[in-house]
């Protein structure tokens, strides 16, 4: 089928694209069980309600040695957000939604689901001058899906994607972008809003250590436990090992703005052999340049500090 995408002005596209100020209403799209970074992200956004009114959290699907296949690794990252939720005395009901079992088929092919109906209904309850921000932090399958489905949405939401290498990168290959093309294709060829981070050249930056996680993450209640928990058993030798939480850039984008530096770029192409092309022709994006590594951790750790003298 042939999909019809709302066209937006420039103008229009361009005032969504401006950094957020003040609070927002955002849903979290994310693998969580995939790797570790994940469960960072979510915990900075569930620490965050003076910037982030996170109204939903989806699980999206991945496919690595940690499930047998798209729709394990769906279900795995749902366990792991309940897991989640439930350290921090957050219901899950109405709350976690499951999202695709199978990647998008095709360019034009949506992937129904709870997640991607949730989203659409979010999306377009959403007041005119206050668009829902949806932050992806894994394939963006059910992203994707829910804008196949009611493409109007893009007249009412913000994506904000960790997916794909920096644009001077030599491919495109990352994993959150690799394993659903089909996805990725549509969220820069839709004419979408969308604020792109980078993984390698951008988001690999943000590194740390146990040594440091041990300080300040562990003994931070419960939650704080289960992160550093989480990170120990991610490497079975940490001596001179550090490890990139990827995700929590994102997250950056409306705690701590000044984190990210960032510029509108025109939407790249993306090849089907995973490299970009560019073309000015087509609409804008913003794009994040850099990630100032030490205030990102700051900030989460401050957060995870304060929430674990709440709990006292």
């Amino acid at each position: 089928m042939t999909i019809l995408y709302p066209e937006l002005t420039e103008e229009f596209r361009l005032s969504r694209l401006q950094p957020p100020t003040g609070k927002v209403n955002m849903v979290l799209d994310t693998d969580t069980f995939n790797e570790i970074d994940d469960q960072f992200a979510l915990v900075h956004a569930l620490l965050s309600p003076d910037k982030i009114n996170l109204q939903a959290i989806y699980a999206a699907p991945f496919f690595n040695e940690l499930s047998n296949g798209p729709k394990d690794g769906m279900e795995k990252s749902y366990d792991e957000i309940i897991r989640i939720v439930a350290r921090l005395n957050k219901p899950s009901e109405g709350y976690v939604y499951k999202g695709s079992e199978t990647y998008l088929p095709g360019k034009n092919k949506p992937v129904d689901s709870p997640a991607a109906r949730d989203l659409i209904a979010k999306a377009l309850a959403a007041p005119d001058d206050e668009p829902l921000y949806i932050t992806a932090i894994g394939a963006i399958t059910n992203v994707a899906s829910a804008i196949l489905l009611e493409p109007r949405i893009i007249e009412k939401i913000v994506v904000v994607w960790l997916g794909g290498h920096a644009l001077q990168w030599p491919d495109a290959n990352e994993f959150n972008l690799k394993q659903d093309v089909s996805a990725a294709q549509v969220i820069f060829d839709s004419g979408v809003p969308l604020v792109l981070v980078p993984c390698l050249g951008v988001a690999s930056h943000l590194l740390t250590t146990l040594s440091e996680i041990n300080t300040f993450v562990r003994g931070k209640g419960a939650i704080g436990d289960f992160l550093a928990e989480r990170y120990e058993s991610c490497a079975e030798d940490h001596f001179g090992y550090s490890r990139v939480i990827w995700d929590i850039a994102t997250i950056a984008y409306f705690t701590d703005p000044d984190a990210l530096v960032t510029e509108l770029v025109h939407s790249p192409v993306l090849n089907d052999g995973l490299t970009w092309s560019h073309d000015a022709s087509r609409h804008f994006i913003r794009y994040t340049r850099f990630v100032k590594r030490d205030i990102i951790f700051k900030s989460l750790f401050h957060k995870l500090d304060r929430h674990a003298a709440s709990q006292d």
